[in-house]
Formats: C-alpha cells, structure tokens, sequence
C-alpha cells in the first residue's frame, strides 16, 4: 500500500470503510495510537464549566471592545 493510501485510510472512514479485510490487516497501526475516554474523564476535562478568567468571560459576553480591563 503506498504512503498516500495509508494516510488517507487514517484519516478517512469512508475510504478505510472500502478497504478489504486484507489491506485492512496490512495498514500499519496510527502513529498517534488508539485513544479512548470514558465518560466520566470527558466530563473532568470539559472546560466549558470553569474558567479561570471570569471577568473576561463577562466583558466578552458584555460586548466589550477588549477582553479584560
């Protein structure tokens, strides 16, 4: 398999959907690796809940020209 298909069937579902269980078998692994969060850890790591410059947030919201004063 050339370079080129490799990366594409990484970054594309939809190719990698057409590829045969054989080419499938010969595709080397991402070089990132497989990341999985469970539920919970997606939850502890959400920054929408906190932010650590509220005021900012409030001038943003606010509409004002700059972020903090």
């Amino acid at each position: 398999m050339r370079e080129v298909d490799v990366i594409r069937a990484w970054k594309d579902p939809l190719y990698r959907s057409t590829l045969s269980a054989g080419e499938l078998d010969r595709l080397p692994s991402h070089p990132s690796g497989l990341i999985e969060l469970q539920e919970d850890q997606l939850k502890s790591v959400s920054g929408a809940a906190l932010t650590t410059a509220q005021t900012c947030t409030e001038f943003s919201f606010h509409n004002f020209r700059r972020c903090c004063p």
